[in-house]
Formats: structure tokens, sequence, C-alpha cells
């Protein structure tokens, strides 16, 4: 009997207990979560199990499926930090691998001024550098040798015969254009006049200056007039030649300027001047020709060197971000613009040129959008949590023109 009485008195304890306690309503309209681990989301108050910080209420609402609410705490925690969307400038710059390339307009080219052999060259080696007024051949020419004679001839019976009724001046007047034609100088010729004496050998002279780029002839060699026996380059400046696809061509502002770089000369930039595009493509490569004039005035720099040319395109007005506020992950492009107080909504935006820090926006945005340029990660991040889902998941196919 004693054994019933205290199971029933127990039984009365729990009761009572029971009881005793306070009913806790759930209110499904809110939720509590933690400022710094907005992973967790609890029924009823209390501390974040990770950083044991005291949870904080937040309203449950029913966003889209593109949208995300925060609390103000969330948004001071997190740096979210947004800016109107306005037109901009914006320029994009281009790289090219190019090659440095003699100024074909500063080349000079010496030719043989009457057919004969080449006796000696006095220059042998290309990339030889050669003064003007130096002697650069002798050459053997049986022609120029009768022409010679036929002056010294002319000139004694002028001077022998200054009463005949031939005119001898006229005659050594012309024999002495035929030397100055063929190539001798004036010198020479005054030479001639003094000794009366020809050689079989004349020699030429060089009326140029430059570098040796190119030497067909050698000693030995048979010329006809025309021959080409030395071509001479200046290259106080030079061309560094690249070459872009026909689609880059029309950004590229003609008369614009260029920074060349060299991999030979680390450290150092070199300003040059945009002089030319060739509007012909190259069929084999579809691509065209570029070509910037570079001042090379101590002659560091030598023909076949290659180099970097940097290009700015044209500047263009259009809508810009800084590109930390766009998503990229290869295939879209992601951008969170603010739908309210306190609430965001990802957008799919079309991009463009990007310069610096700066990005173009083709089509997805408008003036005027408020756009999160800070913390666009952590909404990213935020959305995972809440949503339970990638963001970049269904944005395939979008309307991005549409707002």
């Amino acid at each position: 009997m004693k054994k019933y009485l205290i199971i029933i008195a127990s039984l009365l304890l729990v009761f009572a207990s029971c009881k005793s306690k306070k009913t806790t309503t759930v209110n499904k309209d809110e939720y509590y979560t933690c400022s710094m681990h907005p992973q967790i989301m609890e029924d009823k108050p209390g501390n974040c199990p990770i950083c044991h910080m005291e949870l904080i209420v937040v309203k449950r609402t029913n966003t889209a499926a593109d949208e995300i609410l925060l609390n103000d705490e969330q948004i001071r925690l997190g740096n979210i930090q947004t800016d109107t969307i306005r037109n901009g400038m914006i320029g994009d710059k281009m790289i090219l691998t190019a090659t440095l390339n003699t100024d074909e307009t500063k080349v000079n080219s010496i030719n043989a001024r009457i057919m004969g052999r080449i006796d000696r060259l006095y220059f042998k080696n290309m990339g030889d550098y050669v003064s003007k007024g130096a002697h650069l051949y002798d050459l053997y020419s049986e022609e120029l040798n009768n022409a010679k004679q036929d002056y010294i001839v002319a000139v004694e019976k002028q001077q022998s015969l200054d009463n005949s009724i031939i005119d001898f001046n006229r005659l050594v007047q012309s024999a002495k254009t035929k030397l100055l034609l063929w190539g001798m100088s004036e010198a020479q010729v005054n030479e001639l006049t003094k000794t009366k004496k020809a050689s079989p050998l004349t020699s030429f002279y060089s009326n140029e200056s430059g570098y040796i780029t190119e030497l067909p002839v050698m000693e030995g060699q048979y010329v006809s007039e025309g021959s080409i026996i030395v071509k001479l380059a200046d290259l106080s400046s030079l061309w560094a030649e690249a070459q872009v696809y026909t689609s880059q061509l029309s950004a590229i502002d003609l008369k614009g300027t260029a920074i060349v770089q060299f991999p030979d000369i680390p450290g150092k930039e070199w300003k040059g001047e945009i002089e030319f595009a060739n509007p012909e493509i190259v069929s084999d490569s579809r691509l065209n020709l570029v070509r910037v004039s570079i001042p090379n005035p101590g002659g560091l720099l030598k023909p076949g060197m290659p180099a970097y040319v940097s290009i700015k395109s044209k500047e263009l007005n259009t809508l810009t971000l800084p590109s930390d506020a766009v998503l990229r992950d290869g295939k879209m492009n992601i951008v969170w613009v603010q739908s309210g107080k306190n609430s965001y909504k990802m957008k799919m935006v079309q991009t463009g040129l990007e310069s610096g820090d700066r990005l173009e926006i083709k089509s997805g945005l408008q003036n005027g959008d408020v756009v999160v340029t800070r913390g666009a990660y952590l909404l990213n991040s935020e959305f995972v949590f809440k949503k339970g889902g990638n963001t970049m998941a269904g944005m395939e196919g979008m309307d991005m023109s549409s707002h």
C-alpha cells in the first residue's frame, strides 16, 4: 500500500511541474540568426553555437527566387556599398606583339650609274656604318674609260685651238656632263682636267650615310646600269610593326600614340606615333598590319628586335562599373542591384571593354540602377546559405535587357 502511495505522489509532482512551466510560442514570421554566421537559423533566442554571440531576430519575408534580404547589422558587418550607375568614358588597351624594322622612308639605295666590273668593295659586312662621302667601291668600265679619254681630248683641243671654228667649249661641257651623269664627282672631273691622265679604275663614293641593310654585290661581279650596289638605312627612327584582327582595327585611334617595350631592354619604354594601319587583310592569317614609328636617337634599338606594343583604343561614353562589382564564372556575368530597403536582386549583364578597374556594361542594366559595388561576393554567399542554390543556376536564357 505504501508503495502505491509513493507512485501517486511522484505523478502529482510531475504534473504540477509541467503546469508551472511557461509555454514557448514559436513565431513563424521570424527567426533568430547570427550576424557573423548567417547560416545559423533558430526558432528561439540564444547564442550562436559557433562564436557564442547573441542571436538577433530577423523577420521572414517572401522574397523572389533571385532576391535576398539582409538586416542592418549584416549590411554593416559585410560593408555592403552601393553606387548609382552612370555613363562614363572608358577605353580598352591592347597589347600586341611586334617586330622592329627599318623605316623604309629612310632607306637609301646606291645604284651603279654605268655598266662595269666591281674591282674592289670597301664595305663588305651587313650592319656596317657608312658615312657620307665614304669610298664605296672601284669600278672598271670600258665605256666610262672611253668617256674619260673623250673629255681629255676635248680639253686639250680647247686649250690649243682657241681660235678654231669648232666650239670646243661646248664639246668639253658635253663630255663633262656625261662623266657627271655616270657617277664621277666634280672633284674627280677637275682632277682629270688637271692631270689629263685617266685611271682604268673609277672610284665611287657614298652620297648618303647609314647602316648597310643590303649588299647584293661582290668583288669581281659585273653590274649593269641601275644595279643595286648597297642600301643604307638611317636608324634614327624605326618601325614597330604588329598585326591585329580586323575586329580590333576599328577601335584603334590611327592618329594616336603607343607605348613600346622590349624584352631585351627591361624597365624601359618608348613612346611612338601610330603612322599606318594597312586596310588590306593578309589572306593567310586574316590580320592587318599596324605600324608605330619610334625615335631611336641613341641607336640602342636594332632592327629585328621583338617588341610589345600597347595601344589604347578609342574611348567610349557608356555605362561602366567597378570590375569587382561583377561576378564572373566564365559563362555569364552577375551583378547585385538594390531592389528595396535592405533587399538586393541579382541581374545578368553583358560586359564589354575593361580598362583598369572599370568594366563596360553593354546590356542588363540601365542608367540610374543602384548596384552593389562592394560586398557582391558576400551577397552571393548569403544567397547560397539562405536559398540553398547557385546564383548562376537558372540565369541562362534570361533577357539581359529586362529591368
